[in-house]
């Protein structure tokens, strides 16, 4: 009489607390959007997160759900109320804030897959550039020439304010467009980024009065 083997027990994987497998899918969701954009199909999104659909949309009842909640940890959750206090602290001159925040911001925010996923979104889904414009770029833009103004002793025109709004996206886009040269054309810089970004900063300032009518 042949004996036989017990049957092999079937390892468990650990289940993990709903919170915490919500944040693993979130972080891998961010990765597989930035790389493939918001477009791709949820199966494979899934097997890239290493879950299935069905986990999947028990922690996100469908895609716009993931894609919002991936907004509001990746794209908007990096920036730093403290910026707004750094830059309108009147002790430091002008040209450092700008510089200091710049630098800051190109470190923490303006990275490859900061964005992939932002452009990819904002093509494919037309929401997230509206989105981070209307809550953070346009208060960011009119609070940096405010600042300029006061220190250059310039007069900004009254009820102007989307006039005023292009004028700190001179600046802004330039910063913006630094990054998506390095991160999405892959161009090649001989010279440091911080020296660029000092550049633009000054040239910016330095030009800022020939535009508006210095006060009397």
């Amino acid at each position: 009489m042949t004996q036989t083997s017990p049957a092999k027990k079937r390892k468990t994987t650990p289940r993990l607390p709903k919170d915490l497998r919500r944040t693993l899918v979130l972080n891998k969701a961010y990765d597989f959007f930035s790389e493939y954009g918001p477009s791709a199909k949820t199966r494979a999104l899934a097997d890239y997160c290493g879950v299935s659909q069905r986990l999947l949309y028990s922690l996100f009842p469908n895609k716009a759900a993931l894609l919002s909640a991936v907004y509001e940890s990746e794209i908007s959750g990096p920036i730093k109320t403290s910026w707004f206090g750094l830059l309108t602290d009147q002790s430091i001159g002008i040209e450092h804030r700008l510089i200091n925040f710049y630098r800051e911001y190109y470190d923490t925010i303006l990275t490859r897959k900061w964005l992939r996923f932002f452009l990819f979104t904002s093509l494919e889904e037309g929401m997230v550039a509206p989105q981070f414009i209307s809550e953070f770029v346009t208060q960011l833009v009119e609070l940096i020439v405010t600042e300029v103004a006061l220190e250059k002793k310039v007069s900004l025109p009254l009820h102007q304010e989307p006039l005023l709004q292009e004028i700190g996206w001179v600046l802004h886009g330039s910063i913006s467009h630094l990054a998506i040269r390095s991160h999405i054309y892959d161009h090649r810089r001989s010279v440091e980024v911080n020296t660029v970004i000092d550049a633009h900063v000054k040239i910016f300032i330095a030009g800022f009065s020939a535009f508006l009518v210095p006060q009397a």
